[in-house]
């Protein structure tokens, strides 16, 4: 099929947005709750989770291109993309059940337990997110379309992690009847039955509409060397690194700063709710805000409000719980709009990349992409647990005063520098919108390769 310019449907829109429902009822799952469970149910110590998590990412990390890499060379019936989506749908919700599952062994066997099952899950996790993001790429060549579907996406992804936070630990309080190790398993297991049926309507609800001549032979080597020079990708590999840092340390948090500072864990569940319901909000508003202000002038503007609000909740007293509330609308409400701008941004680079190079690499592009995502994850990831263990945090027990100090600057101040990082990163990204457009134009009269 030729790239046509044509409006996608409704439906179509939110087919591809589903995708991201199933993926973040597990990526919410793990950002929130699976250092938690690590350290408070499963059993491992706060070190020993984050040095797991770090080296388990770094090694997914590696995985990400050669996933786009593979997705790019991919012909078939369905296209290049979609068919990852329908071949992992299944393994991706048991491999998840398998992480969320703690098994009766010795100390050592059941740290291997869990290098290797969530090692397996973000394998899994590669294969089908990466080719699934790249489907945006050449759902449409249109760029207003595609910040279009990018806004489905993340309002259904958001939507996804609403769910998470408003049911996962009732559900494990539910499944498990106080056994916690039982009620998590059986939370994965629903949660994965409903992604796998979701991922399944992406594949059947999608189409590839941009057109890639599968005679042309490709070179590995010209495909990095046109990314490794591509400046617009280089900038929001940087955005990536910096915004991914900043949510995880502060998602992985949250959980520990309502269960040990303000001493009671059943609030994070409210707290993330109303974050989310802001961010959805914002999600909706993004394609308005970037017609009218432009995707950089947006994202730079959010993201550094985003990321001073956040620093501020080190200011509120914790038992300030609807102060808390309150900074957490304004902070998520400014945040909302940045991830499908920043998603909408990458299917511009895949443009200019074909666009300067004559030839497409979209699923290069975008794993490059998730892979600074990841990256910024790992890091994250690794620190929490890494900061949790220099401040002296001890599971399931009283917390000193040094601990509690750390949760809280975990939960504020350090995230928020991190997330102000990335709005000074984003200065430097040099596509105008006016570029993007004259670049898509110029590719629907002359399709690259």
């Amino acid at each position: 099929m030729t790239g046509t310019e044509r409006r996608l449907g409704v439906g179509e829109k939110v087919g591809y947005g589903l995708g991201d429902t199933a993926s973040n009822l597990f990526f919410q799952t793990f950002m929130i709750y699976l250092l938690f469970f690590y350290t408070d149910v499963f059993g491992i110590s706060a070190a020993a989770a984050g040095t797991m998590l770090l080296v388990t990412r770094l090694w997914d990390t590696v995985n990400d291109p050669i996933v786009g890499i593979l997705a790019d060379r991919t012909n078939t019936r369905w296209g290049k993309f979609r068919p990852y989506i329908l071949w992992g749908a299944i393994p991706f919700a048991i491999a998840g059940v398998l992480t969320f599952t703690t098994p009766d062994l010795d100390p050592i066997p059941k740290l291997v337990y869990a290098y290797v099952t969530y090692g397996v899950m973000m394998m899994v996790y590669t294969v089908v997110n990466i080719p699934y993001s790249a489907l945006m790429g050449v759902i449409s060549p249109n760029t207003l379309e595609r910040t279009s579907v990018s806004s489905y996406r993340f309002l259904f992804a958001f939507a996804g992690g609403l769910i998470v936070q408003a049911t996962t630990l009732p559900l494990v309080q539910y499944f498990g009847d106080g056994d916690q190790q039982l009620g998590f398993q059986r939370t994965m297991m629903l949660f994965g039955a409903i992604a796998a049926a979701l991922f399944l309507v992406t594949f059947a609800s999608t189409r590839e509409r941009v057109a890639v001549d599968s005679t042309v032979k490709t070179n590995l080597k010209r495909d990095i060397g046109d990314l490794m020079t591509n400046i617009p990708w280089l900038v929001l590999f940087l955005v990536g690194l910096f915004n991914l840092t900043f949510t995880s340390i502060r998602s992985g948090t949250v959980v520990y700063y309502f269960k040990y500072v303000v001493g009671n864990e059943v609030l994070a569940s409210g707290f993330l709710v109303t974050g989310t319901v802001a961010i959805l909000v914002g999600v909706a508003l993004a394609p308005w805000l970037t017609r009218r202000f432009g995707k950089k002038r947006v994202f730079i503007a959010a993201t550094m409000a985003s990321g001073l609000l956040a620093s501020s909740f080190y200011l509120v007293a914790p038992e300030n719980y609807y102060t808390l509330l309150v900074i957490q609308v304004l902070a998520s409400l400014c945040a909302g709009p940045t991830t499908p701008i920043v998603w909408a941004m990458y299917a511009d680079c895949a443009d200019y990349s074909a666009y300067r190079n004559k030839r497409r690499a979209t699923g290069l592009v975008f794993s490059a992409a998730t892979f600074a995502q990841k990256m910024g994850w790992t890091l994250g990831g690794a620190a929490t647990g890494w900061l949790l263990a220099w401040y002296g945090f001890e599971a399931n027990a009283a917390q000193s005063p040094e601990a509690i100090d750390g949760i809280r600057l975990m939960f504020s101040v350090i995230p928020g520098v991190v997330g102000v990082g990335a709005a000074l990163v984003m200065l430097m990204y040099p596509l105008g919108d006016d570029e993007v457009q004259r670049i898509s134009a110029e590719l629907s009269k002359s399709p690259a390769a």
